[in-house]
């Protein structure tokens, strides 16, 4: 696309395509810049769009870093170590993906592991009890459960 295809927008314009953008599901803050930069806009009517959305209610990092692990864990059943990675992808602060995190009870976590551990171990048919382990740690590490976790979890199911 040239130059003269490009669509301009104005502040005005902008702000309410940010708003309906933020409206639709909670975004963090990287994903707003990056739509603003899709955009075309400038680095001031940036910062004065991402302030408003702020101001407004619209973009908050905290309302985005737990309704993104609530989902991720119930919904995809990952780990804290994969919704981390994903967080701090998406330039969240460390303090904001503590506040995120704390919305997944131990209970649950352990509960939830233990699930996916069983689902998972119907599937593998492997005779060999030690490749059958190494199989189910694979797994759940992959899924983004702490070492610890999975060491204990896979060792209880498997003799």
């Amino acid at each position: 696309m040239n130059y003269q295809e490009r669509k301009s927008y104005t502040v005005d314009e902008a702000m309410q395509k940010l708003m309906h953008f933020c409206a639709y599901r909670d975004r963090s803050q990287k994903e707003v810049e990056d739509k603003l930069d899709k955009m075309h806009m400038i680095p001031q009517a940036k910062e004065k769009i991402i302030i408003r959305l702020m101001q407004e209610g619209f973009l908050n990092e905290e309302r985005f870093a737990r309704s993104f692990v609530r989902g991720k864990f119930r919904i995809k059943k990952w780990g804290k170590i994969k919704i981390t990675q994903e967080l701090k992808f998406r330039e969240i602060s460390t303090p904001v993906i503590k506040l995120g995190l704390s919305e997944i009870s131990e209970k649950d976590y352990r509960k939830t592991l233990y699930e996916l551990a069983e689902k998972k171990l119907e599937k593998i048919q492997e005779p060999n009890s030690f490749k059958k382990k190494k199989k189910l740690s694979d797994h759940l590490l992959r899924k983004g459960y702490e070492n610890s976790l999975v060491f204990d979890c896979v060792n209880s199911l498997i003799d």
